[in-house]
């Protein structure tokens, strides 16, 4: 089983590229963040030709997330499992064959101490708390997404320069750890313990050609799917060409 999380943003401005993508590499399951489309913008009949079922929450121009399955998945549920109403579409949850998989957009925070960077603290206590309530299932679980947090120094290019910055501040990273306590394992770290490989990219300054990135986006395993990880890793490819997305593919394959 080969699963993959991609931040697009914009699904709709990238559509042709990633159904090319989507038609050279056929992943059985691929969890979106920022498809910044409504739910009625959604091209869910595009990827109906192309062989996959989706479950979408979109809001208009921001945020949104959505998970493809070769099989058709049930339990679909959007939001968090607390039933508040939140009008930013960052979470969807569904379950494709007995597994549990959720496709996740952290809120960035904007800065250290703001109120944006309070509300990204608050989701993920919220995140922490819907995945407590589903540990029956949480060997069988997947959380892909982009987390907006670089969980350790070896996930930055400059670990002096973004030290309690944004993304790399120690009150994100306890969040981030304290999600994994739950028994969640990061696949890519499972495999590739080294530094330097990151998922994310400033569009400026050369950020990607000098590889000055972060690796903010992550496919989370439960027990007994990390037991069985064979494979894991980033698609630079996909960050490079015209127009593409400032995050790369991450992906992670299973022994059935």
């Amino acid at each position: 089983m080969r699963v993959v999380s991609w931040n697009i943003n914009s699904l709709r401005r990238r559509q042709e590229r990633f159904l090319h993508w989507l038609g050279e590499t056929a992943p059985d399951i691929i969890c979106l963040q920022e498809t910044k489309c409504t739910d009625e913008q959604f091209p869910a009949a595009a990827l109906r030709d192309a062989g996959y079922h989706a479950a979408f929450h979109g809001q208009k121009s921001y945020n949104g997330v959505a998970i493809l399955a070769k099989e058709e998945m049930g339990d679909v549920r959007v939001g968090f499992c607390d039933q508040v109403d939140d009008p930013q579409a960052r979470v969807i949850a569904a379950r494709v064959g007995d597994t549990r998989v959720f496709s996740i957009y952290a809120p960035n925070g904007q800065a250290v101490g703001s109120a944006p960077y309070e509300y990204k603290l608050k989701w993920y206590e919220r995140l922490t708390r819907c995945l407590r309530e589903e540990e029956s299932a949480l060997e069988r679980v997947l959380v892909c997404g982009d987390f907006n947090v670089a969980p350790n120094d070896e996930d930055v290019h400059d670990p002096a320069l973004w030290r309690g910055s944004i993304m790399c501040s120690e009150e994100e990273r306890a969040a981030f750890r304290t999600l994994c306590d739950l028994g969640l394992n990061d696949t890519l770290r499972l495999l590739h313990p080294e530094p330097g490989l990151f998922s994310w990219w400033d569009y400026r300054m050369l950020a990607f050609p000098k590889n000055r990135g972060l690796r903010i986006d992550a496919i989370l395993a439960g027990s007994d799917l990390a037991a069985r990880c064979t494979g894991a890793g980033i698609d630079r490819q996909m960050r490079k060409g015209k127009e593409p997305s400032d995050h790369a593919p991450v992906w992670a394959e299973f022994a059935e």
